[in-house]
């Protein structure tokens, strides 16, 4: 009654609306056809309504053709549609169907032998996605729907009204890009950098967790480092051939670079050096700040692999972008697809738009500047043509195989525009991070730039924080020794370069 007739106000007077209703509705229906009512309505997860549609979605057959286990699996549902889904959470939804499956034993509708039978049967197998255009920024929005329903207990039901940032002109670009790459699966969005909604959003997957490759290096590795005062851009690193207890991180170039400094070291996506000042951190420090992004990591990937993304799952896509923007000012605060949500006329959500100082603005800046020089001569050079300053990270995971995984992620004082492209099967692609996922964010970056321009605004260069100042270095002591020591003023230029450093 409350999700058919009813709004979401919570009055004694809809209380009493609601009994009458109720009242009314058992008098002339039985239990079992208030129950079919129900379920021909109720959500089902993955923009499913009704259970004829999540019958065919799920399982590829009718209601009347299910058996046990994929009752259970949908009778499991119910409760939480986005944490049960044996797509999203294949752990969560085994549990749950056990769940039902020993009430179902308890209860004496199953027999031992059907218990068993129906507790050990394997759950769906992902449905091809083949069918959609394109899994866009609507299903990202129904689906934080569908949670934000579960998480702050209303239903889906009477006239609800969504408030998003979409940018239809930005979405039919991104869509346009998009199908430039075919046979492969793909996610491209845009981040707002300062309300941190999103933007626009195209994709052929359903979000998979996949590990991060190197675009966590900035977020585990060299961010703390520089939070801590390990490092500063400019601390040599040797880049060496090193065993952590049968551990034996190579680079992707299977060379190794001598000494050098933590900005090229970022900038080059160099694995030795990341993995030494992980080690140097230690492994549950970092992950503190991953958590704090949002970004949490199982205890049993808490190791040295973890420099490199090496995780047994991984996180999706859109998280890792909305950690990026963090870089902006050092504050995390959660990425959204929803901005306000009313259900017949009353609000029923706002997004929170609180912040949560993760990094401080000195280490923000710092780490966006190294990866500044990632745009400009390192993995994202493809980027360094953009008239405006930008950040860049690429990343690539492969395994025996080859690449599985390829990662471009680039913000500007405005924008974090991300690409991601592998197979949802771990079948290997022909892509890196720095290639094709890169010429995505570029030609985004430069239709968003274009955009701004008509509108006669402008990309502003990331502000210097007070306390980070330029400093004039040795030139000859760094590269012959590897040490850091003040320029003399009087020195020539060419025996003198210069670093970006926090002020203590």
């Amino acid at each position: 009654i409350k999700n058919t007739h009813l709004s979401q106000e919570k009055t004694m007077q809809r209380k009493l609306k609601e009994w009458k209703l109720t009242r009314a509705l058992e008098k002339k229906y039985t239990k079992e056809e208030i129950f079919e009512k129900y379920v021909n309505v109720i959500y089902f997860g993955h923009n499913l309504f009704g259970l004829h549609a999540a019958a065919r979605f799920y399982f590829d057959k009718a209601p009347q053709e299910l058996s046990v286990d994929e009752s259970a699996i949908l009778a499991g549902l119910v409760k939480s549609p986005n944490n049960y889904s044996p797509f999203k959470s294949p752990k969560n939804c085994q549990k749950r169907k056990e769940t039902v499956l020993s009430a179902m034993f308890k209860n004496n509708t199953l027999t031992q032998n059907d218990y068993a039978t129906a507790k050990h049967a394997p759950l769906p197998a992902k449905q091809s996605l083949g069918h959609l255009d394109c899994l866009g920024f609507c299903h990202r929005v129904f689906d934080e729907l569908s949670t934000l329903s579960e998480t702050h207990n209303f239903t889906l039901g009477g006239k609800i009204c969504v408030y998003t940032a979409l940018n239809p002109v930005l979405q039919s670009k991104a869509q346009e890009l998009f199908n430039t790459y075919t046979n492969v699966g793909q996610t491209l969005c845009v981040l707002d950098a300062q309300t941190r909604n999103f933007k626009a959003y195209v994709s052929n997957v359903d979000e998979p967790l996949r590990s991060p490759a190197s675009l966590i290096k900035p977020l585990l590795v060299y961010a703390p480092a520089i939070e801590k005062n390990i490092i500063s851009p400019a601390t040599p690193i040797l880049d060496e051939k090193i065993n952590f207890s049968g551990y034996s991180p190579s680079n992707y170039d299977h060379t190794f670079h001598g000494y050098v400094s933590a900005r090229e070291a970022l900038a080059k996506s160099y694995n030795v050096p990341a993995v030494k000042l992980l080690n140097c951190i230690g492994v549950e420090n970092a992950a503190k700040y991953l958590s704090n992004l949002d970004l949490s990591v199982d205890r049993e990937d808490l190791t040295l692999a973890l420099a490199l993304g090496g995780m047994k799952e991984g996180f999706p896509f859109h998280k890792l972008v909305c950690a990026y923007a963090a870089f902006s000012d050092g504050n995390y605060q959660n990425a959204a697809f929803i901005e306000k949500i009313t259900v017949n006329g009353q609000t029923v959500f706002q997004k929170n738009s609180d912040k949560k100082q993760v990094f401080s603005k000195e280490t923000a800046y710092l780490t966006t500047d190294m990866l500044c020089t990632a745009s400009k001569s390192g993995t994202a050079k493809k980027l360094k043509s953009l008239p405006f300053q930008i950040a860049a990270k690429t990343g690539t995971a492969e395994n025996k195989n080859g690449n599985t995984d390829a990662y471009a992620v680039a913000y500007t004082t405005r924008d974090v525009v991300g690409c991601w492209m592998g197979k949802e099967d771990y079948t290997p692609i022909s892509f890196t991070g720095g290639g094709a996922p890169c010429n995505q964010v570029y030609a985004l970056h430069s239709y968003l730039y274009e955009n701004y321009q008509e509108k006669k605004q402008s990309i502003e260069n990331f502000p210097m924080p007070f306390n980070v100042q330029q400093v004039a270095l040795d030139k000859h002591s760094y590269y012959d020794t590897h040490t850091l020591l003040l320029a003399d003023d009087n020195a020539p230029t060419e025996y003198r370069f210069n670093e970006l450093f926090k002020k203590t």
